[in-house]
């Protein structure tokens, strides 16, 4: 189960923007997030996917979810207009922004170019 973050956790987790004006990333994996609404059906098709990518990028890669309409003020923020929008997160460097529904190959291939995780065999 992916877990949901609030605008606390997100805090914790993520990026801290009360304290920092510059990205400062707090994870210590990358991470991806899914900002979400629960009535958007593309959402729904990258649900699944990204279940799956979590079991199989497992202490790799960590992927969030965040819905935008619970967490008005984080979707502000990323100036979220479509979704979903899909937030990749390196260890090093600035996030990336992808939109809409993406096959489970372009998770892949972006984890390797973005992140440099491989998938494990």
């Amino acid at each position: 189960m992916l877990e949901h973050l609030t605008k606390e956790t997100f805090k914790q987790k993520i990026f801290n923007y009360d304290v920092n004006k510059e990205w400062k990333f707090e994870g210590e994996k990358p991470a991806l997030i899914d900002f979400y609404a629960d009535w958007c059906q593309p959402c729904k098709m990258v649900a699944p996917i990204l279940e799956e990518l979590s079991e199989d990028f497992k202490g790799k890669v960590d992927i969030y979810k965040v819905n935008t309409e619970e967490e008005r003020e984080l979707s502000a923020i990323f100036g979220i207009q479509s979704i979903p929008s899909l937030l990749f997160i390196p260890k090093e460097g600035q996030p990336q922004m992808a939109m809409g529904a993406l096959p489970k190959d372009t998770f892949i291939k972006a984890f390797k170019d973005v992140f440099n995780v491989e998938k494990p065999n």
